[in-house]
């Protein structure tokens, strides 16, 4: 079984939703695309819409129905699967109805709930029994939800948990975002499930590059979720919340950058350093370079 908490870095894990439009193709080329950007995982979603709404909801909104064209086919979960591997890619899938995690769980590395599912303890319970890693956004949520949804796994067979912070707006205004929320997660829940390890992240509905890079820079996010269009052509792009490959590949190769920047810690002249040292001022007369380097200098030594 696959750990997301030995990886020395963020996670980034491209959500595809509903962009594939229903393509096994446009899947595959979503899943280069992703890989390509530097992504390490991708992931799905599998519902089916009348198992989604209530009759209720669909009579208020018929609009819904044109949803089921929105659907993933569970005959294609295997193949996905499979390419997404073979790609170097973790694979998950939000499973929004009980019997999908049973579908799912010979294929995914680890399951993911939405936020409007927390309240739903069936599901998380449904997961949790796999032992796979959950991971779950607290959208909209108020702390005695995420409490309650805790507490619902305290007796499972789940060792690894990842909450995601998140706004379920798409797209989120940049004034609702709340980062800060990440670091009031970890005080308030680390520690929370003895014997688990919890850990949290961001799940993103802003593309925005600023948001992105705080997450991880300033708030620690161990996965950042995003959802992803091939070409502005997904079902659900219009909606302003999906990033496009190249620029998710941007955010990523900065923040790798970052990472290679932070170096060890030990305080030492780095190796393009070494030739500097010998332009330092004297302490004899304050004057650049050191009397050793001039004594070369007037030896004819290149320095």
């Amino acid at each position: 079984m696959i750990s997301l908490l030995t990886y020395n870095k963020p996670l980034f894990v491209a959500e595809i939703s509903s962009n594939h439009n229903g393509d096994l193709k446009r899947c595959f080329e979503m899943i280069d695309a992703t890989a390509e950007a530097g992504c390490d995982g991708v992931k799905f979603q599998l519902f089916k819409i009348h198992e989604l709404f209530s009759p209720e909801a669909i009579l208020n909104k018929p609009d819904l129905l044109k949803r089921i064209e929105w659907e993933l086919k569970e005959e294609m979960i295997p193949a996905l699967s499979e390419y997404s591997r073979k790609k170097g890619l973790l694979f998950s899938v939000t499973p929004f109805y009980l019997n999908a995690v049973d579908v799912l769980d010979p294929y995914v590395d680890f399951f993911k709930i939405a936020s409007y599912e927390l309240l739903w303890k069936d599901l998380f319970n449904k997961c949790a029994s796999t032992g796979k890693p959950l991971v779950f956004s607290v959208g909209m949520c108020v702390p005695d939800e995420i409490a309650s949804a805790l507490d619902s796994l305290k007796n499972t067979a789940i060792n690894e948990i990842l909450i995601l912070h998140c706004n379920s707006a798409y797209p989120t205004p940049i004034k609702d975002v709340n980062l800060s929320v990440i670091k009031t997660l970890r005080e308030k829940y680390t520690g929370y499930l003895p014997g688990k390890t919890i850990e949290f992240g961001w799940s993103d509905h802003t593309v925005l590059d600023s948001v992105m890079l705080s997450s991880v820079l300033k708030y620690d996010s161990k996965m950042i979720e995003f959802h992803i269009d091939l070409d502005g052509k997904g079902y659900e792009y219009k909606a302003g919340h999906c990033w496009l490959p190249g620029d998710i590949a941007r955010i990523i190769k900065m923040l790798n950058e970052a990472q290679r920047a932070d170096g060890d810690g030990i305080i030492a002249p780095s190796e393009s350093e070494i030739i500097e040292r010998e332009w330092r001022a004297d302490s004899s007369d304050g004057l650049r370079p050191l009397l050793k380097t001039r004594a070369k200098l007037l030896n004819g030594e290149k320095i």
